[in-house]
């Protein structure tokens, strides 16, 4: 599938159970890498605006850059109350921002969707000299509770491509090759609370799940159902994420 279009289907669960992103990563920003309201944030790969928010938050001015329009269009909406968001048409290698416009440059649940050349290219000609890039996941834990083991296992029967796309794939090789200099990680520790709508709308929120369409939709629902039934307390579930920070000055 094209990967521009992938999510196009998936936007309202993508912008209702998508996890954000906890507050001690914009302390490390802020007291660590020296993040002010003066800076000038691109998000790209920004989509529904979930990792743009903190930056204007923070009162920054943010660049959000996006192929896809439904994404696109999703992110306005969600950001339409807060000041210095502007939405960008763009690509990882193909912003449309001017030459070294950028203090930092943010790509959040995005980078392993890029063309790792051709974007390193166009982050150093829109970032400041002296300007950061920091590439950011939610990964969602997958071993530290049974729920997560059982849950990861599902996952793996019925998605698509799941094992090819996760972001899993970028290891820390892969990130020494994009960045060819040193690198910073941090972690935080973030997690979800559902019911079972939630937990269903959550994993129907990633492309590589199948749809309402598909034959084994029926099957995989109820297969969920049968998971949250047999570790929900008070019915509800925990959803536990490390939220890992690779930074580094291109």
């Amino acid at each position: 599938m094209n990967t521009v279009e992938r999510f196009s289907n998936r936007v309202a669960n993508y912008v209702k159970y998508r996890p954000g992103y906890p507050a001690e990563m914009m302390a490390y920003f802020r007291d660590r890498l020296g993040l002010t309201a003066a800076s000038v944030v691109a998000d790209i790969g920004s989509g529904t605006g979930l990792s743009t928010r903190p930056f204007l938050e923070a009162g920054c001015t943010v660049y959000g850059v996006e192929p896809n329009a439904a994404m696109r269009a999703a992110a306005e909406e969600f950001l339409a109350g807060l000041t210095n968001f502007n939405s960008i048409d763009g690509t990882s290698a193909a912003t449309t921002l001017p030459d070294a416009s950028c203090d930092l440059i943010v790509a959040a649940q995005a980078f392993h969707w890029f063309e790792p050349e051709s974007t390193r290219r166009e982050f150093k000609r829109i970032l400041k000299p002296g300007g950061r890039v920091a590439l950011i996941w939610n990964e969602r834990q997958t071993t530290t509770t049974a729920f997560l083991r059982e849950y990861d296992q599902l996952l793996l029967k019925y998605g698509r491509d799941y094992a090819e796309v996760r972001h899993e794939q970028v290891n820390e090789e892969v990130l020494a090759a994009f960045f060819l200099t040193d690198f910073q990680r941090q972690t935080f520790a973030n997690q979800q609370v559902f019911d079972f709508d939630g937990l269903k709308g959550r994993m129907l929120s990633s492309s590589y799940m199948p749809d309402e369409n598909d034959p084994v939709f029926g099957p995989m629902i109820k297969e969920l159902e049968a998971l949250f039934a047999k570790h929900a307390e008070s019915g509800r579930i925990k959803v536990f994420y490390d939220t890992n920070v690779f930074v580094c000055q291109l």
